[in-house]
């Protein structure tokens, strides 16, 4: 991005994060969004409960400053501060709700994690940003070396530099991290951590952009169905295959691991509870980070996952139609309303307000998944009157991955193994084949699971006809 006058004039007047930084109300605004939203990791919340905060913040600063300090409503903040010329909160109603409910935007967010970064640090670490600057660079060079020879070469040097560490080991010459270095870790790891937290809100924000375009697009789009969602789905892969979008992508494959979630639980454990560490009163919400950081990506496959659903259902042909023909009424009484203009330049046109058409729009499945692959494919099913026609499965994935993940996460919790079968019996299949399907590519691809092909299961559930649907697998057994 240039940085000359003119570009950080057009920011300093349009970017919501300046904008906010430059409003008397900022400090209202950035400590009570940091303390409802950004502290606690809350991604949505609905209006009543927003307002009610609200109300009670400002009912203790008018305690202090005076009824005039914030003579609106909290209601009142909520909406002037999500309308467009602020854009500090996004407002939308979800689906089978009559409340709004109400998220940060991404530059309300940066806008405060620069505020936190004017407070006073009692120490300030520099050591461990040099040595990860220092290993970022051997990765990528180490990474993108070609020559075989010199990566063996590498490697043989970074084993003999561990046996040296072992010898040393053994004969009881060996430093250990002072205090001063491992506080100098810790803080390092909270700003990454909370940096994580954050880059999920604009992985979100992108994909909502996105979806106000294809909603414009749609509303004004003259060629045939078919093209428009080609156009659709391969502007969804260009963010999907971005830099942005691969570097998640890997990030979550990584976290989803149920053994990494162990193995950070554990360390985070460990170094929570080290003298050095407890002397700087860190937050103990960063015991479950990790956990945060899955809550916050699924809320953000949960979004992408309903905006599949809603294209589908916009894309359906009476919808089509029916969109169409509310943009031909709009354009011809765009159209009249100029010829009367025309007509009558002086005269005093009065406006004709229609109400905006709700368009229910666009994305597949968990952010970033690659199509849906099972390496399970001996499965015999079965049914009382009817043949199952599995035509559907194929054509539309309906069913939440991360919703699925997460029951499947928190069984193992209470269990060090789980059946396929175990878990289907204690919350039964409400989307059929298509639910069944999603619980084997998550063995397969996401969770440590053991395939018994020898060993056969059976799972059953109810179609949409009433009839008792049946499918024989291999046994499948979650392992934590």
């Amino acid at each position: 991005m240039s940085f000359d006058y003119q570009t950080l004039d057009r920011l300093r007047q349009s970017h919501p994060s300046w904008r906010l930084l430059r409003a008397d109300q900022a400090p209202l605004v950035a400590s009570f969004f940091h303390r409802v939203f950004i502290l606690p990791n809350i991604r949505v919340m609905a209006q009543s409960a927003l307002a009610e905060a609200l109300e009670d913040e400002l009912f203790a600063l008018r305690e202090r400053l005076g009824n005039d300090a914030f003579p609106k409503s909290a209601l009142e903040y909520l909406n002037d501060w999500a309308a467009n010329d602020k854009a500090w909160l996004r407002k939308f109603y979800r689906q089978g709700s009559d409340e709004p409910y109400f998220d940060l935007m991404h530059g309300t967010e940066k806008a405060i994690a620069w505020l936190t970064s004017l407070t006073e640090r009692s120490f300030v670490g520099t050591e461990s940003r040099l040595l990860t600057l220092f290993e970022l660079l051997k990765q990528i060079t180490q990474g993108t070396e070609t020559d075989a020879q010199l990566r063996i070469i590498e490697l043989q040097k970074r084993r003999e530099e561990i046996d040296r560490e072992i010898v040393s080991l053994g004969s009881g010459d060996f430093t250990v991290l002072d205090d001063t270095a491992v506080r100098d870790r810790f803080q390092q790891f909270v700003s990454i951590a909370r940096e994580l937290l954050s880059d999920f809100r604009e992985v979100e924000h992108n994909f909502v952009g996105l979806d106000r375009k294809v909603r414009e697009r749609i509303a004004s789009r003259e060629g045939s169905k078919g093209s428009l969602l080609e156009e659709i789905m391969g502007e969804r892969d260009e963010i999907a295959d971005s830099d942005q979008g691969k570097s998640f992508r890997a990030f979550w494959d990584f976290l989803m691991s149920s053994k990494r979630q162990e193995e950070l639980s554990e360390l985070l454990q460990k170094v929570l509870t080290m003298p050095a560490v407890s002397s700087l009163k860190p937050d103990l919400r960063l015991q479950r980070v990790h956990y945060d950081w899955l809550e916050a990506g699924e809320h953000t496959q949960r979004t992408v996952a309903q905006l599949s659903q809603q294209l589908r259902r916009f894309l359906d042909d009476a919808a089509w139609l029916e969109n169409r023909r509310i943009m031909d009424i709009l354009q011809n009484i765009e159209s009249q309303a100029l010829e009367l203009r025309g007509q009558f330049p002086e005269a005093e046109i009065m406006s004709i307000e229609v109400p905006s058409a709700e368009i229910d729009l666009p994305m597949e499945r968990a952010l970033f998944s690659p199509p849906l692959k099972p390496k399970i494919t001996s499965i015999a099913l079965e049914a009382d009157d009817s043949d199952i026609d599995t035509s559907a499965l194929f054509a539309r994935i309906v069913v939440d991955p991360a919703a699925i993940s997460r029951y499947i996460r928190q069984s193992l919790q209470e269990r060090t193994q789980i059946s396929l079968s175990e878990l289907v019996a204690n919350r039964p299949l409400s989307h059929g084949l298509e639910e069944l399907i999603i619980y084997m590519q998550l063995a397969t691809d996401t969770f440590e699971a053991v395939i018994d092909e020898k060993v056969s299961d059976s799972v059953s559930w109810s179609g949409e006809d009433g009839n008792l649907r049946t499918a024989s697998l291999p046994r499948v057994i979650y392992v934590r």
